[in-house]
């Protein structure tokens, strides 16, 4: 007749003590190899706002930008004043205008103030349409800057978007720096 209790408790028992030996033995050896001192982490913090408001090359883009749009955004500003003179010039005459010469004068302003209107928001839209191309060249190349320094000085991990972040991980003037000296 077998026993019952050999198939509750599976192997035989110098079998059991042989396979607790073991992991005995391997678990001591995953404790020794927790116990050896590791090297930290090595962390960095890049302020990006910073990058782009101090960094050359983002002050470039922006100079690069008020060339191209300045003058547009002279010739939006000059119609506008016009509108807002003759406008006023309605106003301050309407008493004294037929009720035709009015309504036609009327008319003209809301034909003109569209007008106006269109072409603000077609500056705006190519005025952002560049922003978004310039932006994305000097992050690019900030991206690029920040990938070099995290591979020659042996960077763990490198954040950009944080919450708070301790001076000593700061490396933002390093990013900076590496940016401007770049042609």
């Amino acid at each position: 007749m077998s026993k019952p209790w050999k198939s509750l408790f599976g192997p035989s028992l110098a079998l059991r003590w042989l396979l607790a030996a073991a992991l005995m033995a391997g678990g001591a050896g995953a404790v020794q190899a927790q116990a050896q001192p590791q090297e930290p982490l090595k962390i960095g913090y890049v302020n990006s706002e910073r990058v782009l408001r101090e960094a050359n090359l983002a002050k470039a883009a922006q100079a690069k930008l008020e060339a191209e749009f300045g003058k547009r955004e002279r010739e939006l500003n000059d119609v506008a004043g016009r509108l807002k003179a003759a406008s006023d010039k309605l106003e301050k005459d309407a008493p004294t205008l037929s009720e035709a010469e009015r309504g036609r004068r009327q008319r003209d302003l809301v034909e003109q103030d569209r007008d106006f209107q269109r072409k603000r928001r077609e500056f705006q839209e190519d005025l952002q349409q560049r922003k978004n191309e310039e932006l994305a060249q000097v992050v690019e190349r900030a991206n690029r800057v920040i990938k070099q320094i995290f591979d020659q000085e042996k960077y763990d991990l490198i954040l950009q978007e944080v919450v708070f972040a301790s001076p000593r991980v700061d490396i933002t003037k390093k990013v900076i720096d590496a940016l401007n000296a770049a042609k």
